[in-house]
This record gives C-alpha cells, structure tokens and sequence, in this order.
C-alpha cells in the first residue's frame, strides 16, 4: 500500500497481530509490554483496519501511568490517535470503503496492527496525504481550533497569547491563528525553542520569563491580549493571566509544571479576566456525529490544502516502542511516531 491511499484488493489477513499493551498502571517503561493478539473477527457492517502510523501523546503516558482523566479497562492497548487503511469489510459494509485512509479509533488503542470498528463509526481521512500527517491530525489540530474558536469572538487584530508554544498544540494554533488573521505570541523556554518556532514561521516568539506582562502590555499598545493558553500552569499561567487585557479570557488545557497555581486576584477584580478549563474528550462527547464531522473537516480541509502542516520528530517502528519513548521524553519540536512499517512511510 503506498501514499496514493488508492482502493485495493481485501487482502489476506493472519490470525494474530502486535499490540502494546498494559496490565496496571504505572511507569511506561515499566508495565508496556509487546503482546500477540488475535485479530478481531468481522461481524455485519463492521470493517478491520490495518494500523500505518501512530502517534505518541501526553495523554497516552497519563493513560499508561493512570493519571489521566478517564481511564481504560485493564488490559488495555496503548495509544490514542493513529491513521490506518480498511482492509476487510464485514456483511452488508460498501466494498468501495476498501483501502482509504482512515482514523484509528481512539478507545481500543492505536498502539497494534489490527482493530476493528462498525462502518458508520470511519473517520474518512484526504487522500494523496502522507501518513505522518494523517497520524497526528485529529487531536491537537481539534484541540488548537476549538481553543481559539469557543471562548472568544476574535477579530481580525486581536491578540492571543500561549505558552508551550512548541508544543503540537501549540505550532497548531499557530498556523490556525495566522490563518484566521489574529496576532499570536508563543513562549517558550529556551533560546533554542525560540529559533525553531521562528524558522517555522509562527510568528512573534519570546522567552517564558517574569517580563512577559511587561512586554505584553508594550506590544499591545496598552490593550493586552484577549486570550490566553495554558497548558504548562505554575508561574507560567500566572505570566499568560497578566499579559490579557480588560475582560480576557485565560483558558487551561494542560498541567505539565504540576507546581500550584496562585489566581491573580488583581487580574480578577480589576480586569475581569475569566478563568475556565477546556478537554476536548468531554467536548468531543457532547457532540453528535454530524457535529463532530464538521468540527473534523475543518482541521482536515486546510491539512489537505497543504495550508497547514504537523512537524514530526522522527518515526519509529512498533517494536521499537521502548527507544520511542525515550524520544518523546526528550525536548524536540514535533511528534515522535510509530509505524507499521517505517520503511514504508519514507
């Protein structure tokens, strides 16, 4: 199967498959192990999907490491978004569903070759888009668009501010902010970090540090930003709360400085800023499928016009999960895959 993501023939599919699987929660390092597995069989109007590339979240270490907010049943596979291809269709499923790209779904583990799902549940992904994009193309992208979609009106001049802004998330909404015509300034922690995002085009890039407000406010011409994004907390989310301006919004996503955070009271009394919480798993379950579809094209349409782009840190295959993990633990900018087949993906 090539990057075309043309229809093929179904294909002869073996009894047993790979999956990264865990049996407690705990330290990755510690309790993922590689295991055989069956490979589901077919029911009406159910499809099997062959896995290509997957990814490696946050969320999917606070899953393993049971810190996460809704946790799986035990045994569990790892992983939470990949990309694969339909290579077998069950009674009464469209043949021509056959070889597209689809999305991995995200409750049975993206982290093993094979897994099945009913037809009526495929995420139909672009075609002619390479499989690291596709892997890594629902989650952050959803993320990084309803941040800047839920919580402010913004208008073409505003100005948004974030830290982690070499995150995925962050270099998402990056691109989305540009796109949508609003002023982004991204922080980050190092000098090297800042050269990166610059090269990448995001934009106006500083370090994360007590002169943040400071410049803010110089850079807004007195306003202050309209929004902020959080997702490291401690004295960084105090730093994003005082660089917004009258009736701000400050919006947590994530927690990686597990340090407390003290609220600004002046920023509350005197500015009104507002404090609220966003996870997009409790978003994407109040949604009805329709809903979340059109929430999905529009992160997918600008992938597929090449108007936006996922960086991707390196890909491993899915026996080499240990040395892949040991990646994502190291500073880099953008994501650390796994695949089916790395040689296939270059």
């Amino acid at each position: 199967m090539d990057q075309s993501h043309g229809v093929v023939e179904e294909m002869s599919v073996p009894s047993f498959g790979r999956a990264v699987r865990y049996s407690e929660y705990g330290d990755p390092a510690a309790v993922l192990q590689m295991e055989e597995v069956p490979v589901p069989e077919l029911g009406a109007g159910e499809v099997l999907l062959q896995m290509q590339a997957t990814t490696i979240h946050p969320s999917d270490i606070g899953l393993i490491n049971g810190s996460y907010g809704r946790l799986r049943d035990l045994p569990a596979v790892a992983g939470r978004e990949g990309v694969g291809t339909v290579i077998s269709v069950g009674p009464g499923v469209d043949e021509k569903v056959m070889g597209r790209p689809v999305a991995l779904p995200d409750d049975q583990g993206t982290w093993q070759d094979y897994v099945k799902i009913r037809a009526d549940d495929l995420i139909l992904f672009p075609a002619l888009v390479p499989w690291t994009q596709l892997a890594v193309s629902i989650l952050n992208p959803l993320t990084a668009w309803r941040l800047l979609s839920d919580f402010e009106y913004l208008k073409e001049g505003d100005f948004v501010i974030q830290n982690a802004g070499n995150s995925a998330v962050g270099l998402a909404v990056a691109q989305f902010a540009k796109k949508i015509g609003v002023t982004l300034v991204s922080l980050v922690r190092s000098e090297e970090r800042r050269t990166e995002l610059i090269d990448f085009g995001t934009g106006e890039v500083w370090i994360d540090d007590d002169e943040v407000p400071e410049r803010a406010k110089q850079f807004t011409h007195g306003k202050g930003c309209v929004l902020g994004l959080n997702s490291v907390g401690g004295r960084s989310a105090l730093r994003i709360a005082r660089s917004l301006g009258e009736g701000g919004v400050h919006v947590t996503f994530g927690a990686m400085d597990g340090s407390p955070v003290r609220f600004p009271t002046r920023s509350l009394i005197f500015d009104d800023v507002r404090f609220v919480g966003f996870w997009l798993d409790k978003w994407k379950r109040k949604q009805s499928p329709s809903s979340l579809r059109n929430a999905l094209e529009e992160v997918l349409q600008p992938l597929a016009l090449t108007e936006i782009r996922h960086p991707v840190d390196k890909v491993f295959g899915l026996n080499e999960f240990e040395q892949a993990l040991s990646r994502n633990s190291e500073s880099r900018m953008g994501k650390v895959l796994l695949a089916r087949d790395k040689d296939s993906l270059d």
